[in-house]
């Protein structure tokens, strides 16, 4: 007997147990996922690159050799010999060398002095002395140098256009003329051959010309149709390849026969930049009105998965990447009812095509062509950079790189002060970049850069909430750390003051505690660390855990109609809209009253739906009022459960007819007239008919104020030709919510 009441007991505790386990208090705890590169560009990045597949890592270190030109607006080419780099800019046609020794400035267009104004006698308009004199313009040559190269004996070899246009060549430190164009204002590309020929691209008759290394001989090779050939380059097979504007054509030109094929006829107007990686040819395709993307990389979303990439001899891992590293996962949770999905789980169909865009296409010596990379920006220059192409954009001044072979794109440099990046010259492990507006000149290492910072945007939690831990996704080579910092604050503004100070950095080495006070909205910061500048850390995905305590749920609206369905007359359709921030699971109690009354009677509970129907002919006639209380009682325990409610506007129940409320009657003959006042309590008189002696038509009237609109209306019923005897006048009353009375009066003709 003992054994089984201890039986029973430990039963009874284990059941309460359960329930208490079930009866938790219910707090809202969310995971927000950042694992896309549109959700990280939200952010800011400083030093760090994050790529089109939503990736962050340590950006390339970048170094800027020159901050300011003399005159210059555009650094147009880029070329380097030996230790030097040589700058060709716009728009005083200067030629700048850098080196060991610095800037200099090796070549520049004659100035001339603008004259000034004259008067009748030939005199200044403004002399000097006058305070209110006119000063002069800058002098602007309108020389433009937008393209140089190096001869096959290591001579600089610029391109001069506007004023003049001239292709001269570097010669004992000064540049000497050895071709002049008579039919060509401009020289937009110069290519040099195995042989020492020299190849130019000109405009505004769209000529290529072809001059031995002397420069003592020349003829064009190629005479288009359009009006400038802006981009020239070589091909292995001994082929020349050009890039038009206008029709935005890329011709194949065999140099010895000058027989020319167009291979390929893009959408965009002008192939500003032609280049081989290996022996695939990629070309640069751009419109003048190409605009600014608003975000990076809409233009081509990547499609679900990516391209298996073969992995060449001596490409594994190595043992400085691998060795002691640290590789960090999130852990799984169950998205929240109503989340949306994350972007990488589902599966993203490539968009169209945008009309306005700049495009990076692989041509094929057979002219077939694919689209490899796209943005609404417009494209300056290109560059192959072992298995990456790097493309200079405007007008937010970006370099991005593009690998075709994993369809991955990063921007891997920024400029925030200039527009465009209008040059790019890759030298030995380095990539040279030419900045406009204004002009700079910038190192892009191959090495990555020491430290960088990635700020996200603000992570909100929809209310005040309790900020649990940071996790990530990455791989953290050994030697490589990411710290977090973080802040909160309940404004959508995050240069807003209020927002609390950021706490101290943490290396991230696991799930991080975000030490941030209650606030609806959080910020976090990642610093990623390098070593040696040869492996950097790489985040994928990161999670972020907000708990909301349990609210109140929330009646927001309710409405009630009374059913218009057959056998249901008197009944209403209450249905309501609630929410709660918790996702609780919510039941639902009904009550009414009487207008004036302050008791509820309960007209139901625990409903589990969003609507009710309530009978009003359970109730006397009158105005009522509709109370419907949310619980969260089966999320939580009772001594945590929440409810709200809401009162509905008055509702009348009105399940009694009109009547007749005086009446009189006329005889004249064979006619009588019937006077009648028609009154209802609650609604509106909605229609009153008549007929005589039970015939089945029923004949409609109107008010004697022809408008039916009040509880109390005048009717005049006037019926002619009556035979003599007995007679029923018959009234059917109606009120504006259906219910209905009938009256009968009788009536007596009598004979003449």
């Amino acid at each position: 007997m003992i054994k089984k009441m201890q039986s029973k007991y430990c039963l009874a505790v284990l059941l309460l147990v359960i329930l208490s386990a079930s009866l938790c208090p219910a707090v809202t705890s969310k995971v927000t996922r950042h694992d896309s590169s549109r959700e990280f560009e939200k952010g800011e990045a400083n030093d760090v690159v994050i790529g089109s597949r939503g990736t962050i890592q340590l950006g390339r270190r970048a170094e800027t050799l020159v901050k300011q030109f003399e005159d210059v607006w555009s650094i147009n080419s880029i070329v380097s010999i030996g230790e030097t780099i040589y700058v060709g800019t716009s728009p005083n046609g200067g030629v700048y060398s850098f080196g060991a020794s610095g800037l200099k400035k090796i070549y520049a267009a004659k100035s001339t002095k603008r004259e000034r104004p004259k008067d009748s006698n030939d005199r200044d308009v403004n002399e000097p002395n006058d305070p209110n004199a006119v000063k002069q313009d800058k002098h602007l040559a309108n020389e433009h140098i937008f393209a140089m190269a190096a001869d096959n004996s290591g001579r600089l070899l610029v391109g001069i256009s506007g004023q003049r246009c001239v292709l001269s060549r570097l010669e004992g430190g000064e540049l000497k003329t050895i071709f002049e164009p008579n039919d060509a204002n401009y020289i937009f590309a110069i290519s040099v051959d195995k042989g020492g020929d020299i190849y130019l691209g000109t405009g505004p008759k769209g000529k290529i010309y072809r001059i031995d290394s002397s420069g003592k001989r020349s003829e064009v090779v190629h005479d288009s149709p359009d009006k400038n050939i802006l981009s020239l380059a070589q091909g292995a097979d001994g082929l020349i390849y050009a890039g038009s504007d206008s029709r935005g054509l890329i011709y194949r030109i065999n140099p010895k026969t000058k027989d020319a094929a167009i291979l390929y006829d893009s959408e965009q107007q002008e192939i500003t930049a032609l280049a081989f990686m290996g022996d695939e040819l990629y070309a640069a395709a751009t419109s003048a009105n190409a605009v600014v993307a608003e975000a990076k990389f809409a233009a081509q979303a990547p499609q679900a998965g990516r391209p298996e990439q073969k992995e060449e001899e001596g490409e594994g891992d190595s043992d400085e990447e691998s060795s002691g590293g640290t590789k960090l996962q999130i852990a799984n949770t169950k998205e929240l009812a109503g989340e949306q999905p994350q972007e990488h789980k589902m599966a993203v169909a490539r968009p169209p095509r945008p009309s306005q865009a700049s495009y990076i296409y692989k041509v094929t010596k057979d002219g077939f062509v694919t689209d490899k990379f796209n943005e609404s920006a417009v494209f300056f220059c290109l560059a192959a950079q072992g298995k990456e192409l790097l493309v200079g954009t405007g007008n937010d001044a970006q370099l991005y790189s593009v690998d075709p072979n994993s369809e991955e794109q990063a921007v891997v440099f920024e400029d925030r002060q200039a527009s465009q990046i209008t040059a790019v010259a890759v030298i030995g492990d380095n990539a040279y970049i030419g900045l406009a507006n204004p002009a700079r000149l910038v190192k892009l290492g191959k090495v990555f850069a020491r430290e960088g910072v990635y700020t996200s945007s603000l992570v909100d939690a929809g209310q005040p909430a309790k900020w649990g831990k940071l996790q990530i996704e990455a791989d953290v080579p050994a030697g490589c750390k990411v710290l977090m910092a973080c802040r909160s604050g309940n404004v959508k503004d995050v240069n807003d003051k209020s927002f609390s100070k950021w706490t101290l950095s943490q290396e991230v080495t696991g799930p991080v505690q975000m030490d941030c006070p209650v606030n609806r909205f959080s910020q976090y910061k990642l610093v990623f660390r390098g070593s040696v500048g040869k492996i950097t850390p790489v985040v994928r995905e990161l999670a972020v855990a907000s708990a909301v305590p349990n609210l109140a749920p929330r009646v927001e609206s309710i409405n009630v109609t009374r059913m218009e369905v057959p056998g249901k007359t008197g009944v209403f359709k209450l249905s309501y809209d609630t929410k709660d921030d918790n996702g609780d699971k919510l039941i639902y109690k009904i009550d009414f009253r009487k207008v004036g009354r302050t008791g509820w009677i309960e007209a139901a509970h625990d409903v589990e739906t969003g609507n009710h129907e309530w009978d009003g002919r359970t109730v006397e006639d009158g105005r009522y009022e509709i109370r419907i209380t949310a619980s969260d009682g089966r999320s939580n325990a009772p001594e945590t459960k929440l409810t709200g409610s809401r009162v509905s506007d008055a509702v009348v129940v009105d399940n009694t007819g009109p009547v007749a409320v005086k009446y009189k009657l006329e005889k004249a003959g064979k006619k009588i007239t019937i006077k009648l006042t028609v009154s209802d309590e609650l609604s509106a008189i909605g229609k009153v008919e008549y007929t005589v002696d039970s015939d089945a038509n029923w004949i409609g009237i109107v008010p004697d104020d022809l408008i039916y609109d009040t509880t109390t209306e005048d009717f005049t019923i006037l019926v002619e030709k009556l035979s003599p005897g007995q007679h029923i006048v018959s009234l059917k009353l109606t009120d504006a919510v259906g219910n209905t009375t009938y009256k009968t009066y009788e009536i007596n003709i009598e004979e003449k």
